[in-house]
């Protein structure tokens, strides 16, 4: 029978501890899909928008120490500006264009075609992450924008992020930073809500201070008409006792008359 329960106890905890695993896996797998590369930021089309390309560090051992962003050659770009990064050196490169593009007035032949960051100090260690700015214009009216993205190692490892799943419910092992665009007309509408929101919250103000002023006017009105009972009694107190006083006084002047 001890036997019996000791080989019970023992399967009991190998369970436990395959749960605990599992649970353990299951909850670290989301946090190991979401991180890769990313480009965040606000884009409105057909104008000019800073973007942010996000670098965690995925390794344990080594630090990012490089990271190339290679523009899209579909949409060129005919504005790309960069920002000074504290303990990163950047540098840029340009491609000719088969056909020249237009931007404010100017045919453009030739466009930045890739950026790259490199670090002068310790990069990215393990367990951080870098944002690294870019002001892109003009963006297309609508759509999106696909980068390819190298990130380097200091063990000399080098992870292209540059595929793009056919299916969007599928998430490749190495998805491209997307950058997806606004339309221009898109952003009226939100205004316009915002306006509306605020009348209608302007309406509810009106229409609550309306509520209240209705809601005292009820103790005042009650206040008034007490108020004007009480003089009316009085009024009518008054009344009621002067005849009783000029009768009496009457009496007695008859009095004073009679016994003269």
């Amino acid at each position: 029978m001890l036997n019996n329960t000791n080989v019970l106890r023992r399967t009991a905890a190998r369970v436990g501890l395959g749960v605990t695993a599992g649970l353990a896996l299951a909850l670290a797998l989301p946090g190991v899909a979401q991180a890769h590369v990313t480009v965040k930021g606000e884009a409105e089309g057909g104008g000019f928008s800073v973007v942010a390309f996000r670098v965690p560090n995925e390794r344990d051992n080594a630090s990012t120490t490089q990271l190339r962003v290679i523009l899209p050659k579909d949409h060129p770009i005919g504005s790309v500006q960069t920002t000074p990064v504290p303990g990163w050196k950047i540098t840029t490169a340009t491609r000719k264009l088969d056909k020249p593009i237009e931007m404010f007035g100017e045919k453009l032949d030739s466009v930045v075609s890739r950026v790259t960051w490199t670090a002068t100090s310790g990069g990215i260690k393990p367990g951080q992450f870098q944002d690294f700015d870019l002001s892109l214009g003009q963006l297309p009216e609508s759509g999106s924008l696909v980068f390819n993205a190298l990130q380097t190692y200091s063990s000399g490892e080098k992870v292209n992020w540059n595929e793009v799943s056919a299916d969007p419910s599928v998430e490749p092992e190495h998805p491209a930073p997307v950058l997806e665009i606004t339309p221009a007309a898109a952003a009226k509408p939100a205004a316009t809500t915002d306006v509306g929101n605020a009348s209608g919250a302007a309406a509810d103000t009106q229409t609550s201070t309306t509520g209240d002023d209705a809601s005292m006017a009820l103790p005042i009105g009650l206040s008034g008409a007490a108020l004007a009972l009480s003089l009316f009694a009085a009024v009518l107190a008054w009344r009621r006792g002067r005849p009783v006083e000029v009768v009496a006084s009457e009496q007695a002047t008859d009095r004073e008359r009679v016994e003269v």
